[in-house]
């Protein structure tokens, strides 16, 4: 098999830890009192699943989510309760990205995310340091941006497509079982470490297997 040269890495649950009951509390505060039956904890559906592929705007959402809610919302709320779902960002796997891109891997992000939490990943807030996460990666695709969902193919294959890569020296690491089942059905190969765990050793089986 081809050695790893590009290591493809999901957001939420993998880089940054997460916290969907917080989200959910959060939401509920705003005056969404069903946000536990809308929220999923891999793939929204409704107005959060279509901001999430980009079939709708933050503007729209906002709308949407006031309507929900009963009263009138704010960016900054909006903000607030998509956030929510960030519990942390354990340094040991910001250490982890700069080591492997030290390494010789292309660090590539695939995450099903919305504006209002970029707001927060792409600001000099994101590691406590005075860096964003594009600070840690080479090439980021979004879903609201490419306007598809993991676990659809179509996101995974334009990923390869754009960046001119093969499968079989791709790693792909997600917590979603979903999402990595998707990948290896065309070829990529897959590490399905769960929210919060410590990967950062770990990864470096599947790195090995070439």
């Amino acid at each position: 098999m081809d050695k790893v040269k590009n290591i493809v890495f999901d957001l939420g649950g993998v880089i940054i830890t997460l916290d969907q009951p917080q989200a959910v509390r959060r939401f509920q505060e705003l005056g969404v009192k069903d946000a536990a039956e809308r929220l999923d904890p891999y793939t929204q559906t409704g107005i959060f699943g279509d901001l999430e592929k980009g079939s709708i705007t933050d503007e729209d959402f906002r709308r949407e989510l006031s309507r929900l809610a009963g009263r009138e919302l704010t960016y900054s709320d909006c903000c607030y309760a998509w956030q929510g779902y960030a519990k942390e960002v354990p340094q040991r796997n910001l250490d982890a990205l700069v080591r492997l891109r030290s390494e010789g891997h292309r660090i590539i992000l695939l995450s099903n995310t919305n504006p209002y939490m970029m707001e927060w990943v792409m600001s000099d807030r994101f590691d406590g340091r005075g860096h964003s996460l594009a600070h840690y990666v080479d090439a980021m695709y979004l879903s609201y941006e490419m306007k598809v969902l993991k676990p659809d193919e179509s996101f995974f294959r334009q990923v390869l497509m754009s960046e001119q890569i093969v499968p079989s020296d791709t790693l792909f690491v997600d917590d979603g079982p979903r999402n990595v089942a998707a990948a290896s059905q065309i070829g990529i190969r897959t590490f399905c470490p769960e929210n919060g765990s410590d990967w950062t050793k770990e990864i470096y089986k599947y790195l090995e297997k070439g």
